[in-house]
Formats: C-alpha cells, structure tokens, sequence
C-alpha cells in the first residue's frame, strides 16, 4: 500500500533533517523511516474506521431522537437505511481492521464534535438524498454510497485535513495519498468475502521495503561522494543561494540512479523533480533537472551507470 512516491517523500524528509544535524545518528534516521512509513499505514486504518465512526453517530441520533419528551413521528420511525448499510456491517466485523486498532490508541470517540458534524454534512448530502430515495436496496448499492460519501464530502472536508495534520506530523504529507488508497480498498470489497475481506498490506511487497531502507542507506553513507558530484556542476553559484532542500533531493537522486538499475533515470529524474515542485522553492525544479541531467551524463560517459 506504502507505495515509492510516499518512501522518497519520506527519506527526503528525514535526510533534510539529518543534514541540519551534525550529530546524527544513522540507525536512528533508519527507525524513524520505519516509523513514519508504520504511522502513515495507521493513517490507512483511521480512515476506514471513520466509516464505522459516523454510523455509530447517526445510530446516537436515532436513538436520542426516540428519546425524545415529545417526539415526532420522523423521531419514532426515522430513515435506517445508514445503519442497515451492508457494506458498513461487514467493515466493522473485518477481521484485519478489528485486530490491527486493538493495538492503536486513536479514536474517533475522541473526536466526537468533528464526527457529528462529518455525518450532518453527510444527511446533508445529495448523495445521502438519492441513496435513501432508492427503491431497490443491494450489497453494491450500500457500498458505492460508501465510496462516493468518502470521495465527495469526507475527502473534501478541509476540517479533516486540520484534526489530522494536528493529531500527527507524519501525516501532513499523507493524506490524499492515503485517501486514495482507502477509495481502493472501498472498491475491492466484496460480500461473499465477509469478515476476512482482505485489506491492503503496508508493502505491496518486501522489495519496496528494502528500496526505502536502501535508499537512505545508500543517501546517507554515501552523502560526501554524491555531494561532492554535486558540487562540480554547481560552482558558479554561490552555496548559500543553493536550497539546502535541493541539495538534499539531488543527493538522493544520485543515490537512487546510482543503486537501483532497474528503475529507469527518467523515473527517478521525474519522482524528485516533483518533489522538488512541492517541497523547495519555485525555481528549485528547473535547477534540480538541469544539474542532475549533467550529472548522469557524466556518469553514463563513466560507464557508472548504463541504463537508459
């Protein structure tokens, strides 16, 4: 799920913090990686669990409804479709979700006030309307109100995007990456599957774990020799008026072309230019293009890469 765009934001972060400490350590920068990739997959939990959390609010409004001195008669019988919604019953039982928060102390319930005014925005919804107008109720029906609830409204709550950037650094950069992931899993569930519905592992695989923890490896260990490369097609400009960021993503860069043949150079060339776009200043990306294509030129003259 962790995907290769997520772990180069993710060393840039943590080597641009390393560069700024004369004392660092490296095993320390390896487990704090570690830990920001497993903080980011938390993320992936939280938000499937909000589905849960907003039906567990919307069944407290029923229920305060009927509790009512003088209730109407939308307060006696009020529309139930939400809390019969398939889709939710079989997320809430999903054996993997169930098992992984046991372990995890965030909760919605903590977060009581965003979660009812989440569902009001909710009811509030055209999607909500067209969903409890609908005759004819199935699995698919349940769950594709599900995907475009999460698409429409929650994804575009900009409230959400402050309760979580204020409950975890780590996930500043996170979110509409995670989210997409989550309109994923949506998706991919199926009901025959039941509770052991499987959701998305944090590593598609264990070689996209190894690239994370190689890559900083090879940026760290190897940092004088890729900065002194640097340095060569950078003379003419002063080091003050060069980003440190920008040496930061240059360095990786270099670190990646140089010890993963099988990603191709425009890849990665493009990867951090992006980053470069989101994470330095407004001229960071054109400069960062310039010097790494004289860079790997040199290196290809050098046969110390080969590939394309």
């Amino acid at each position: 799920m962790i995907n290769r765009v997520l772990i180069r934001i993710r060393v840039v972060q943590i080597l641009f913090s390393c560069s700024q400490d004369e004392t660092a350590d490296f095993g320390k920068a390896e487990n704090e990686l570690l830990f920001s990739l497993q903080k980011s997959y938390d993320l992936y939990f939280y938000l499937l669990s909000l589905l849960v959390g907003i039906t567990d609010a919307y069944a407290q409004k029923v229920d305060m409804r009927r509790s009512k001195l003088l209730p109407t008669e939308d307060d006696i019988k009020p529309n139930v479709k939400l809390l019969n919604n398939r889709y939710i019953a079989q997320l809430r039982e999903n054996i993997e979700l169930t098992d992984y928060l046991k372990g995890r102390p965030f909760s919605w319930k903590e977060h009581d006030t965003f979660v009812r005014k989440m569902l009001e925005s909710i009811l509030d919804s055209d999607i909500y309307k067209e969903y409890t107008a609908r005759d004819v109720y199935n699995y698919d029906c349940d769950r594709e109100f599900w995907r475009k609830i999460f698409k429409h409204v929650i994804c575009t709550d900009e409230n959400l995007y402050t309760l979580l950037e204020d409950e975890s650094l780590y996930w500043n950069d996170d979110i509409e990456i995670i989210e997409s992931f989550v309109l994923k899993t949506i998706k991919r569930f199926e009901e025959s599957k039941g509770t052991a519905q499987e959701l998305l592992p944090m590593f598609k695989d264990e070689t996209d774990r190894e690239f994370a923890v190689k890559l900083l490896r090879e940026s760290l260990f190897n940092g004088k020799a890729y900065r002194k490369l640097i340095d060569k097609y950078t003379q003419n400009w002063e080091s003050e008026r060069i980003a440190l960021m920008d040496m930061v993503i240059m360095q990786i860069a270099i670190a990646e072309i140089m010890s993963f043949p099988s990603i191709p150079v425009s890849v990665t060339l493009n990867e951090y230019i992006d980053i470069a776009k989101s994470y330095s200043t407004a001229k960071s990306a054109s400069f960062i293009n310039g010097i790494l294509d004289a860079i790997v030129k040199e290196l290809r003259e050098e046969k110390k890469i080969i590939k394309e």
